[in-house]
């Protein structure tokens, strides 16, 4: 809707002359006649005086996306702070140059998911390499991350980039990057490229090759599925059944190929939801983590009875887990299904790696807002431990890594194989562990209750705070810096870390550790990929032979309430 005029007939909003002669200034040297277009048309409304064209123009304008440790990720749209080909050729043009700085023609493998624009972003990638003397190898078609991961290695790349939003929403895709290592960028790295970016000039100057690139065949996959399947053991045992989604992304097929290959029987897929779908039309948010995401799987696990159900996010590099369990069963639940959290997974995947043996220099790892129990495994079993900052970028670096993961059900199995969090070879685990389980009358759950008695009730909990300003989550933060509390739930807080001093183990972060009196934990930190604020709760209860299991599960669960009030409250905006 316009906006009404003034008295003499002139717009409402006016928008800046310096606003209009730079968007008009991209429009014209944007290689993409849909968001050419689209510009164009958002110029003329917002001329016209229309308020929310108005806003629109100037968010598109305010910045641009920032690359990071993590590439580029945003809202696609015309702008430099949208994802979209101007900006994908910026970062081809400076990935390049920072590459031809220590190789005469480095090798990029370029891999992408099914979202809109993906095909197209990967090809430009490898146009821009080629043009500027570089190699580029293109996987055959959309495939999961993790394939990309293991190729980079497997070809010997000097860097891989990946086109994917991982489980962002539909609006979204990104551009993911890895050095020759095959793991994901750190500094300084990702500044020695931002900077080579901000270098590039109007995109009508950057050399595109037209022809130039390789696109490659299966036999990349073909190893990858190899690999995956090689982390299961031969002579373990296969009976298992498993429901599974991709939730409208790339993992469906690679997941039944890897399935087969390791000697298990095909799981059962959701079919609405197992064909590539960019518009994520069944799921308002493509995170298997998100309430009502892996609904449909669980729908068909009712009907099925299986003994799982393992759903991978829209491109494979994440794995969550549903286990049958009778105490969850109610009016809204009536088959008993619980999911696990991503701490819970993470524990049992280091429990059964341990299981296996391991060799003596072998070291996991886990990031600090996930949970303790990893660290006490290890200690238990004499292997050496490591906490790292959030993202795999930090955990798959560890020296001597065997096994690594993150609470937002990210896993390592196999870092030899893929350096970077695998949800395809993290299902093969879990399908291993769960038959030979299966084989002894056992399950998960009863692995869990194993690990709670012999190391202690670690209960995990998070929230999000979400927000349209960014400004909140700076304000949030000296917030909570300038008024620290002297008690979380009624304990003492009796250490705070400010995470941006950094220390001797980890490098400097934005965050906030609150270490408490009962040895709870709380760690607040800005997400780094989307707008909230997120804040990770811990509590460690023993298990008293006097009391058992259950009291101490159910003491834990009263901290975690008492703490999760109190930051709620510190934490809500103002």
């Amino acid at each position: 809707m316009t906006a009404p005029g003034t008295a003499d007939g002139s717009p409402l909003y006016a928008i800046p002359r310096d606003l209009i002669d730079q968007a008009t200034s991209w429009r014209d040297d944007d290689p993409d006649e849909v968001t050419r277009a689209e510009l164009g048309a958002l110029l003329e409304t917002a001329a016209s005086g229309d308020a929310e064209a108005c806003a629109d123009l100037s968010d598109r304008f305010a910045g641009r996306l920032e690359f990071g440790t993590a590439g580029l990720r945003g809202a696609m749209g015309a702008g430099p702070n949208r994802m979209n080909r101007s900006m994908v050729i910026r970062a081809a043009a400076g990935l390049t140059a920072y590459l031809l700085k220590s190789s005469p023609t480095p090798l990029v493998v370029i891999g992408f998911d099914a979202r809109h624009n993906s095909d197209v972003f990967a090809r430009d990638t490898a146009a821009v390499v080629v043009a500027a003397g570089g190699r580029a190898m293109v996987l055959p078609r959309p495939l999961p991350t993790p394939v990309l991961a293991f190729a980079i290695r497997h070809l010997g790349a000097d860097a891989g980039v990946m086109v994917t939003a991982s489980h962002n929403p539909a609006r979204d895709n990104g551009y993911k990057v890895y050095l020759g290592d095959g793991s994901q960028i750190v500094p300084p790295a990702d500044a020695g490229i931002a900077r080579q970016i901000a270098q590039v000039g109007p995109i009508a100057g950057v050399p595109r090759a037209l022809i130039g690139w390789t696109t490659l065949n299966d036999e990349v996959l073909e190893a990858y599925l190899d690999a995956a399947a090689a982390v299961v053991d031969p002579e373990s045992p296969r009976t298992l059944s498993v429901v599974h989604t991709s939730l409208h992304g790339v993992g469906n097929d690679v997941v039944l190929a890897a399935f087969a290959r390791a000697g298990f029987s095909p799981p059962t897929v959701v079919p609405s939801q197992s064909e590539p779908d960019p518009d994520f039309p069944t799921v308002s948010f493509p995170n298997p983590e998100e309430p009502g995401a892996i609904d449909a799987a669980l729908e068909l696990a009712t009907r099925l009875h299986p003994d799982l159900v393992l759903a991978n996010d829209p491109d494979a590099d994440r794995c969550a887990v549903a286990v049958p369990d009778p105490a969850t069963s109610g009016r809204d639940n009536p088959a008993g299904w619980r999911m696990l959290r991503g701490d819970e997974v993470g524990s049992l995947l280091g429990a059964h790696i341990l299981s296996r043996g391991v060799a003596g220099d072998a070291v996991f790892a886990n990031s600090i807002v996930s949970s303790r129990q990893l660290a006490a495994m290890a200690a238990d079993a004499g292997v050496g431990h490591e906490e790292t900052l959030t993202g795999f970028k930090w955990i798959s670096r560890v020296t001597g890594l065997r096994y690594g993961y993150e609470e937002a059900i990210g896993y390592c199995v196999d870092p030899r194989q893929v350096s970077d969090k695998d949800g395809i070879s993290t299902a093969l685990m879990l399908a291993e562990m769960a038959a030979g389980l299966r084989a002894q009358g056992r399950c998960l759950l009863d692995v869990l209750d194993d690990l709670s008695v012999a190391h202690g009730v670690h209960a995990t909990d998070a929230f999000a705070i979400r927000v349209d300003d960014l400004s909140l989550i700076g304000s949030l933060m000296q917030r909570l810096r300038q008024s620290p509390p002297a008690d979380l739930g009624g304990v003492p807080v009796v250490r705070i870390d400010d995470l941006a001093d950094g220390s001797e183990h980890l490098p400097p972060t934005e965050g906030l550790r609150y270490l408490l009196g009962d040895r709870s934990r709380v760690i607040v930190r800005p997400s780094g990929t989307e707008p909230k604020l997120k804040v990770y709760l811990e509590t460690i209860v023993m298990v008293e032979p006097s009391s058992g299991l259950a009291a101490a599960r159910a003491q834990a669960a009263d901290r975690l309430v008492r703490v999760g009030a109190s930051m709620r409250s510190l934490t809500t905006p103002v």
